[in-house]
């Protein structure tokens, strides 16, 4: 995979490298357009509706051809997710009460109880790229050093979390399916975890059940559910690639700062115009890490204004699919390494030599 320092020209260091200055910068786009955000709303709900019904009516009638449909319902139903992911920042409207409920009532649909996300995905922004505050709202990443460490059985397991069949397969069908139905994490928490789940719950039942009054149980199962784990499967490939790129940026807590981290931290994602609009131009991730309450239907002039944001962490589609591979954190050589370069590294091979020979793998 190109490096960042491979995709664009080093250039001297500028004000905008000095923390902060990127937030002032971009402050000023943190303002909503009222009306464009309805109008983003609109083309992305009434699509997902239309290509719903479109599905089932292929479905009850046996034109098995137009079952294809459930591909584009999935894609309307994550663009769905990123607005709800919008509310939970608070850029959406930029209006509190309007964000929650219209965040909580699509919660509904994306499978995942708003309020109780919010404040794992605010932990996530808050945390992100620190060592040693790894594990909420995370994907699982360990160093070199720390899987050398583990048993035979703990190693097992973290490459089988890893596996490509796990992580974008079993892993989003587990997370919105069944984890997501109680809020873990925060089984101690105030109240709010809990009404937030047990609410959405409550909401996925009531319309799953009058769907299934309207359209019968199979139509509804054959549809919905492929519709769900799609987007699902999407979403966390596109939150994967957003930070587990081979250059990104992970530091313990005395050397870490949040400008750094957000921008160095998390990729840009240039995809093709199509997934970009789909996407909600999550792939401007830095951008977004680094000032969260821009709307997503800002962030193109954002890197419009200043193009060379765009250089900063960028992988294409064709290059985001060798990120697979990448699975453990080599602290010396700053950057991730597969299982197979691990095994490389001077980490490694101090632990092989210091080990007893029936411990090795």
């Amino acid at each position: 995979m190109l490096s960042i320092k491979d995709q664009a020209p080093q250039q001297p260091a500028s004000d905008k490298d000095k923390p902060g200055e990127w937030l002032r910068i971009l402050a000023k786009y943190r303002q909503p357009r009222f009306g464009r955000s309805i109008f983003e709303l609109a083309v992305t709900a009434v699509p997902f509706v239309a290509l719903w019904v479109a599905a089932y009516a292929c479905v009850i009638n046996g034109l098995w051809s137009g079952y294809f449909l459930v591909l584009p319902a999935s894609a309307f139903l994550l663009r769905l997710f990123m607005i709800q992911h919008d509310c939970g920042h608070g850029s959406f409207f930029a209006q509190r009460r309007l964000d929650t409920w219209i965040g909580r009532v699509l919660g509904v649909l994306t499978l995942t109880p708003y309020d109780y996300w919010r404040r794992l995905h605010a932990a996530h922004h808050a945390s992100a790229g620190n060592l040693d505050e790894r594990g909420t709202g995370d994907i699982t990443t360990i160093t070199v050093a720390e899987f050398n460490s583990r048993s035979w059985g703990g190693r097992l397991s973290y490459r089988l979390y890893r596996h490509p069949l796990v992580m974008f397969g079993i892993g989003p069908a587990w997370l919105f399916l069944f984890k997501q139905r109680l809020p873990f994490g925060m089984m101690g928490a105030e109240a709010l975890p809990w009404m937030s789940t047990m609410g959405t719950n409550l909401g996925i039942a009531s319309a799953a059940a009058l769907m299934i009054w309207l359209v019968g149980l199979a139509p509804f199962l054959l549809v919905h559910i492929p519709v769900v784990l799609l987007a699902a499967a999407a979403g966390v490939w596109l939150f994967y690639v957003q930070h587990q790129f081979e250059d990104t940026h992970w530091s313990k807590t005395g050397e870490w700062e949040f400008p750094r981290a957000a921008l160095h931290g998390a990729s840009h994602y240039d995809l093709p115009v199509v997934l970009r609009w789909l996407t909600g131009n999550i792939g401007v991730h830095h951008v977004h890490h680094l000032s969260s309450r821009i709307p997503y239907y800002r962030l193109p002039e954002v890197l419009r204004d200043h193009p060379d944001l765009a250089c900063i962490g960028r992988i294409t589609l064709w290059q985001s699919l060798r990120c697979v591979r990448l699975a453990l954190w080599d602290e010396e050589m700053g950057k991730l390494v597969s299982f197979k370069e691990a095994r490389m590294t001077p980490v490694h091979q101090a632990w092989v030599y210091a080990s007893p020979p029936e411990t090795i793998d």
